[in-house]
């Protein structure tokens, strides 16, 4: 009799595909394990970019200390322990950096008085961060060398060629206020510095109102003589501004720019040879231009103070009676207040 055998229960099933199963998730976790690992140092770098500020600086190319800055790379290196890079951008003049900064291409920013002004009638948001003190010597208007005219006073009926809105704007009308005159007793010519300069070398105009460096290219190379500049009659501060979210965010990036402006600043104004020498070939002038521009500059910034936003808001209440500006303006809504 033969008889038929039954599974035993009890027994385990064996399954020989089990083990090498178990051996081939274990070296895909492995794998995928090295892959994850791999994965994640190959994109440290970008996390560690990621991370990084980037400190966007609009300047003119007549601003010699970041012009200076610039070259030297100083204030990249102030900046690397915290991670901080820095992009140059240029601008042609003072207006385009403020509609940058207003746009969102750049940081910070520095220019002369004006230009904030009339940005703020736009409706640009920006920040006074701070100033560079006076400096009424490095503008001025200019005559002819043989000219007959010897006061501002003598400049009634006369053509005078400046630029339209700008800091000498200002210093005219407040020079011709001093000597009894009006805007209205003169005949002004507005035209930019390098048509100006054209038009008073050709005799065109009788006097040019007028900053450094181009002031000081015009008494080097064509004998201008200055007949009056801003002493005891304007300030002629140089402002930082910045886009308000960024300061706000960033006050140690700030601070290192401030920092580094001074440092290189004193060291501008007690090697002025030498400073001239780096900066000449980069502004396109002579370094004895240079020079004589650079000895009528500070360069020590500082926090705006209260006394500073109303001298500058005497300069846009005169723009607006002069209706150079559509609206007044509080200047003070510009100024920046750090968090207590």
């Amino acid at each position: 009799m033969t008889s038929e055998s039954t599974p035993n229960p009890a027994a385990p099933v064996r399954q020989p595909g089990t083990r090498k199963g178990l051996k081939k998730l274990a070296w895909i976790i492995l794998f995928t394990a090295i892959l994850a690992l791999a994965v994640s140092l190959l994109l440290l770098p970008v996390a560690r970019a990621q991370d990084r500020v980037e400190l966007r600086i609009g300047y003119q190319k007549s601003a010699s200390l970041f012009v200076l800055q610039k070259a030297q790379g100083t204030l990249e290196k102030r900046l690397a322990p915290l991670n901080v890079g820095v992009k140059w951008v240029e601008f042609p003049a003072g207006p385009q950096l403020l509609e940058g900064l207003n746009l969102g291409a750049v940081d910070v920013g520095y220019v002369g008085e004006a230009p904030p002004i009339f940005a703020q009638a736009a409706g640009a948001q920006f920040a006074y961060i701070g100033y560079d003190p006076a400096a009424p010597e490095a503008e001025a208007i200019l005559v002819p060398k043989d000219s007959a005219i010897k006061s501002v006073a003598e400049l009634k009926g006369k053509k005078v060629a400046l630029n339209k809105g700008s800091n000498v704007h200002y210093l005219l009308v407040k020079l011709l206020e001093k000597n009894g005159l009006k805007l209205s007793d003169i005949q002004p010519v507005y035209l930019p510095p390098a048509d100006a300069r054209a038009a008073f070398e050709s005799r065109n105009v009788d006097a040019w109102v007028i900053w450094d460096p181009f002031s000081a290219a015009a008494e080097k190379a064509i004998g201008a003589r200055v007949l009056a500049d801003g002493k005891g009659v304007v300030n002629n501060y140089q402002y930082y501004l910045a886009a308000r979210n960024f300061v706000g965010k960033n006050p140690k990036v700030i601070q290192a720019l401030f920092d580094d402006s001074v440092a290189q600043g004193r060291w501008l104004k007690a090697n002025l040879k030498k400073a001239a020498e780096l900066i000449a070939p980069l502004q396109g002038l002579p370094v004895d231009v240079v020079e004589l521009s650079l000895k009528r500059y500070e360069f020590n910034v500082k926090p705006v103070p209260d006394s500073v936003i109303a001298d500058q808001q005497k300069l846009a209440d005169t723009f607006f009676e002069l209706k150079l500006i559509p609206k007044a303006i509080a200047v003070k809504d510009a100024a920046y207040k750090p968090a207590p």
